[in-house]
């Protein structure tokens, strides 16, 4: 069941790779993310010292009032991934210039997973090129149903 979405991933970056990681959070957050709260814009992950972090996701508390009062909602999480995967994924990022973009939040049994996308950032002319494409098959998908 999705959570969350990054929406703007996908225009904003072209995706090469995706996979999928567990992520630490405590027992608020998680409540906080089965209510569809939070979001992922501007989020991404780093490699730092063989673990992987989620920086600047933002994950309200899921009580305001009964939450610690150092709580911060855009705190690093920790990303748990197969010291093979972290790996390959601190080489990929150095050598190819590329970015860990987290796409999706989703639950999976009773674990929160963290879709995770190696991505290029697009310049501005690919961006327009997106949206011209979205135009003309949301026209072309019009006459269709108006047929």
């Amino acid at each position: 069941m999705h959570l969350l979405d990054n929406k703007k991933a996908g225009f904003k970056y072209e995706l090469v790779r995706t996979l999928e990681a567990g992520i630490e959070l405590f027992g608020f957050e998680v409540k906080s993310l089965r209510n569809k709260q939070g979001t992922l814009d501007g989020a991404y992950a780093i490699v730092r010292g063989g673990e992987v972090f989620l920086v600047n996701a933002y994950i309200p508390p899921y009580q305001p009032k009964n939450t610690p009062k150092d709580y911060d909602s855009r705190r690093n999480r920790k990303l748990l991934l197969t010291k093979s995967e972290i790996a390959e994924l601190a080489g990929i990022e150095i050598r190819k210039g590329l970015t860990i973009v987290p796409v999706s939040v989703y639950s999976k049994g009773r674990k929160v997973k963290v879709g995770l996308a190696l991505a290029r950032g697009k310049k501005k002319h690919d961006k327009r090129e997106t949206l011209k494409r979205r135009d003309a098959e949301r026209d072309i998908m019009r006459s269709l149903k108006n047929q």
